[in-house]
């Protein structure tokens, strides 16, 4: 008889060796990422075509969409065509099935291309994911076209003929209908298609790449490189009119890069390697260094900062800035296989370029550098000053003899007028991240806590009095306790916010964590709520692309009105990930923008229907929580297996 304790014995009938295809399709997250949408495939295969261009081949990518199908024509080299292996396959059919098989291979293993791809097996996991997929490879005035069905070779036809009389134009074309069964929409995401295509001809001026998306065409093309997308990136927000520019090149190494300052209040530093878009790595850390290196040094040459100041950090500095970099290099090696972070890169080429590119750039801009200069050194005073402020609410935490220390992990703003500031509560680091980058932190400020605050409902005075949490919330507020008796006050004076927003996710678990807080305050301090210093963020629930535009829709409610008054419009709908989840851009505008966001000033009606809310279920009333339950039976929702 087997027991739970039983131990499983392995042999050698129990090892199981899956071949590429069967691997990729039986574990296709793995390979393609989110499989929501089978967009990655289509980013494998222009890849493929991207660079085609970067070796000199090419300067046209036609990419069309059509319900489940995808087609891309590249205008590249071509492969050789009916050329055999000695494994019985020909060059094209094994690109596109056979893992490791390139023509950017150098003779000792190293990988020479500069892909946009995600995971190094290319174009194959396009073939392993579709139903169908046909690739037809021109070159010498002659075609060849493979089919594969469900990711196995199933035909090839090699041609001399000319294709509707129109003679032959060297160069790729791949079509497919990726599988439904990997795939909960076998399709493209458009909308991050089309950010792709404005970047990747940014990256690669000279490139154009044209969109036909079920008869909507469109082309992408870029003639000023890195600069337009810095232009649509920062709009109307410089504060400065000569960007530093650098191009550096020596042969096999180049590194593009545009550096400017905006009045936002965050960095925003925007790395791509090899034409692929990364979040970490030692490239990073490299070029953030080299700034503050150097900024330092310009800034004390000039006196703008005295020798015996402290150095400018790079926090200080980067207030404001906007990087976009491409570099483009060999023998660059990634964390596992999604390449988003570089574990590998030899910067030696790019960083006494980029000091001396700098330098040349502070000596030749001296007026528009002291403006940097001196939004750098008013974020050094606010650093300063917030750490005073943190250092003064400790102290008075110690004459009071209160429970805790003020958090840390507060982001506080430098307004002087506090009565203009406002402070972000949400729940969890993750969620406040964004929201950090986002905000104008002149008068935002943000705080996050961990996990769902104490029910106050039922707690003894004891257990809330150590319930860090809400202690935490009490020294950042301003407000004054009396820790015998829990009797919360406070002057407008001392108040440190003119707002205090709980920011939590468009979910139930969201609406469960407010109607916590508003229990809080409504028990302790329900002056704060009458007087009108509490609100709530109202992120959205949805956002719709529209083509190249996009909408946010707050509720359900909203998006079946917004269906019903737009009956013949096109469109995606793109449900609302959790804060944590959502990219600063979208942060900005929906949650901290004063001019874009909505927030709902918490009333009395909302804080005693969140109290009642609790003191049914939570409290001592069975009578009460019966009710509820019953009332509200019919909105229950399980899963039966």
């Amino acid at each position: 008889m087997s027991t739970s304790t039983e131990k499983k014995m392995y042999n050698k009938d129990s090892i199981e060796s899956l071949s590429p295809l069967e691997f990729t399709r039986l574990r296709p997250g793995v390979y393609a990422g989110d499989t929501t949408y089978a967009t990655q495939l289509l980013v494998e295969i222009v890849s493929n075509a991207v660079d085609e261009f970067r070796l000199g081949h090419g300067n046209k990518i036609e990419v069309e969409l059509r319900e489940n199908m995808v087609r891309v024509r590249d205008y590249g080299q071509g492969f050789l065509v009916n050329e055999m292996r000695e494994d019985g396959k020909t060059v094209l059919e094994a690109a596109f099935s056979v893992i490791n098989t390139s023509g950017k291979y150098r003779e000792d293993g190293t990988y020479e291309g500069t892909s946009l791809g995600s995971f190094g097996i290319g174009a194959k996991i396009t073939t392993f994911l579709s139903h169908v997929l046909t690739v037809t490879t021109f070159r010498d005035k002659q075609s060849e076209m493979i089919t594969f069905e469900e990711g196995q070779f199933t035909n090839r036809v090699v041609s001399k003929e000319q294709k509707d009389g129109k003679p032959f134009i060297d160069g790729t074309e791949v079509q497919w209908c990726a599988s439904e069964e990997f795939f909960t929409h076998p399709t493209v995401e458009v909308s991050k298609i089309y950010d792709l295509f404005k970047t990747i001809v940014c990256l690669c001026p000279g490139l154009t790449i044209e969109l036909d998306d079920n008869g909507q065409k469109t082309s992408f093309s870029s003639a000023n490189g890195l600069n337009d997308l810095v232009d649509e990136a920062v709009k109307n927000k410089e504060i400065i009119t000569n960007r530093f520019n650098m191009k550096f090149e020596d042969g096999k190494n180049k590194m593009d890069m545009i550096l400017t300052y905006t009045s936002n209040y965050s960095l925003t530093l925007v790395p791509y390697v090899n034409t692929g878009l990364t979040e970490k790595g030692p490239h990073i850390t490299q070029v953030k260094t080299i700034l503050t290196r150097e900024m330092n040094k310009f800034f004390k040459e000039k006196k703008w900062l005295k020798s015996g100041d402290e150095n400018l950090t790079g926090e200080d500095m980067q207030e404001g800035m906007y990087i976009v970099f491409n570099i483009t290099a060999p023998n660059i090696a990634y964390d596992a296989q999604v390449k988003s972070t570089v574990t590998k890169i030899d910067m030696t080429p790019f960083t006494q370029a980029l000091a001396d590119n700098l330098q040349y750039w502070f000596k030749n801009n001296e007026k528009e550098i002291k403006i940097i200069a001196d939004k750098a050194i008013s974020a050094k005073k606010a650093r300063e000053a917030a750490k005073k402020a943190r250092e003064k609410v400790r102290e008075n935490n110690k004459k009071k003899e209160k429970v805790l220390k003020f958090d840390s992990k507060l982001a506080d703003c430098y307004g002087k007028d506090r009565s203009k500031c406002e402070i972000y509560i949400t729940e969890g680091d993750s969620a406040s991240g964004n929201l950090k980058t986002a905000r104008d932190n002149e008068f935002q400020a943000v705080m996050p806590v961990r996990g769902k605050i104490l029910n106050t409902q039922k707690a003894t005075l004891d257990k809330i009095q150590k319930n860090a949490e809400i202690m935490t919330m009490i020294n950042a507020f301003g407000l004054t306790i009396d820790t015998k008796t829990m009797k919360v006050t406070y002057n407008k004076e001392d108040l440190r916010y003119g707002k205090i927003i709980i920011m939590s996710d468009a979910d139930v678990d969201g609406a469960h964590i407010k109607n916590l807080f508003y229990t809080f305050l409504w028990n302790f301090c329900p002056q704060l709520i009458k007087d009108g210093y509490v609100y709530a963020g109202v992120p959205p629930l949805y956002k719709l692309i529209i083509g190249k535009e996009y909408k946010y829709i707050k509720n359900d409610e909203a998006l079946e009105q917004w269906k019903q008054e737009n009956p013949n419009k096109k469109y995606e709908v793109k449900r609302m990930k959790g804060l944590g989840e959502m990219d600063v851009d979208e942060t900005e505008e929906t949650l901290t923008d004063p001019n874009q966001r909505i927030i709902k000033q918490i009333t009395i009606e909302d804080a005693t229907a969140a109290d009642k809310l609790f003191n049914d279920l939570m409290g001592t009333g069975i009578v009460a929580r019966k009710e509820y339950i019953k009332e509200h039976s019919n909105e229950a929702k399980y899963n039966a297996e």
